[in-house]
């Protein structure tokens, strides 16, 4: 049978179809009778089972294949392009040496990817989730910076194995006009941590880690030592759940004070508000996060903006009471023309403006802890970037070594400057 129907010339045959009946003229043809004929589906390649025919290689002068070249190194040649790009290269020496200039130029272009997740990552979580849900007892703004910087150095420590952990680190800072330091490793940092932490811990009525153990004084280098000295073994990364502990109920607790964090926290030889011991304790977590990445070639980033510049001003409130004690003690110099003022009145002063991030600026009071800083008796002016500062006031730089813009009385510039580095301790 035909797949359709010719006009073959033989009525005879035609006469008579498969569409209907010719005798009984029941056909919906015309002329002879005959019923239409529909065409069958023509077979395809694909529904055989028969190989597709191969593409025709494309026939490219060597110029056009040249100018193929920086298409290809990115990728956005056709596949028959490629194909005859490919091949071409395999005999052009010339071709093939400038592909792969150019194919190692594409992989500068783009950018690497670390494997890391960003420190940021967990702050922006967290303010997405705020944002949607506030939470039912908000941290106080001034324990933020103690959160963040806990939660960071924790996620720090997350994946150290035994050998990180027993890496050596080298405490540092300043002492008697001079550097001082301290070997340890990192599960002995983060005792020390756990140690210092705690004196906020027992203000608030919370556990002491020292527990029995007696200490001479209540300074943060007493208690390290002794905790130390009645630890079995050294430290080890068995510490860092009673830190990680320790801080997570600190922060807790400091939510439920509902005061504006004046509850007074003993440092052994002085006092700071529960506020601005928050703000000692990130700053210190913060320098210490720093070492122990140091030690074990991490990368770390300093603290965020407004969290930097908390920990600026708590030391720019500090360095007055530290230059009196300083000048008790004989290592300050009492200036050309010093006089002691009344408590809230102005008095010779010297700008430290902090620049960068969480900068400002400061006027700083020379001659008494009392008076208050005034442009009208400004004698000094010092520019410092503010991570530059911190690590100034860590003890980390040498006050002679500071980057510092100076301007005006070299003395108190000299005296402010070492009374920062005083400002650090173990």
């Amino acid at each position: 049978m035909k797949a359709y129907d010719e006009d073959d010339g033989n009525d005879e045959h035609d006469t008579k179809g498969e569409g209907g009946d010719a005798g009984t003229g029941t056909g919906t043809g015309t002329g002879t009778g005959t019923g239409a004929r529909i065409p069958l589906p023509r077979a395809s390649v694909e529904d055989g089972g028969r190989a597709l025919p191969e593409p025709a290689p494309l026939a490219l002068e060597h110029q056009v294949l040249t100018s193929l070249l920086g298409a290809w190194a990115l990728a956005a040649c056709s596949a028959q392009e490629a194909a005859a790009v490919e091949e071409h290269l395999g005999e052009c020496d010339a071709c093939a040496d400038e592909a792969l200039r150019l194919r190692e130029a594409v992989t500068l272009l783009q950018r690497p990817e670390s494997l890391d997740l960003d420190p940021a990552l967990r702050t922006r979580v967290l303010d997405g989730c705020l944002e949607r849900r506030p939470p039912r007892i908000p941290v106080p703004e001034w324990a933020a910076s103690y959160d963040a910087e806990t939660a960071r150095l924790d996620a720090l420590l997350q994946d150290f194995g035994d050998a990180e952990w027993h890496a050596p680190v080298r405490l540092r800072w300043f002492e008697d006009d001079g550097p001082a330091s301290r070997r340890t490793t990192v599960a002995g940092v983060i005792a020390h941590l756990l140690t210092v932490d705690g004196t906020v811990a027992a203000a608030l009525g919370l556990d002491d880690p020292l527990g029995d153990i007696t200490v001479p004084t209540g300074a943060p280098a007493a208690r390290t030592e002794a905790y130390w000295r009645a630890s079995h073994y050294p430290p080890t990364r068995a510490v860092r759940t009673s830190w990680r502990r320790q801080t997570h109920g600190i922060v807790r607790t400091v939510a439920f004070t509902g005061d504006a964090g004046g509850m007074p926290v003993s440092y052994g030889g002085f006092e700071l508000p529960l506020r601005d011991a928050m703000l000692d304790r990130a700053f210190e977590c913060w320098v210490h996060a720093e070492d122990i990445a140091e030690a074990v070639d991490y990368p770390y980033a300093p603290p965020s903006a407004r969290h930097l510049n908390g920990m600026i001003d708590l030391a720019a409130r500090m360095l007055p009471g530290v230059l009196a004690t300083r000048r008790r003690a004989g290592p300050a110099a009492p200036g050309d023309r010093p006089h002691l003022v009344a408590a809230g009145a102005p008095g010779r002063s010297l700008r430290l403006e902090i620049e960068g991030s969480g900068g400002g600026e400061w006027l700083i009071p020379l001659d008494s802890p009392g008076a208050v800083g005034s442009a009208d008796h400004e004698v000094a002016h010092v520019a410092l970037d503010g991570v530059e500062f911190c690590r100034l006031a860590a003890g980390h730089v040498p006050p002679a070594e500071a980057a510092a813009g100076q301007v005006g009385d070299r003395g108190a510039i000299r005296d402010v400057l070492f009374a920062a580095a005083c400002l650090s301790r173990m």
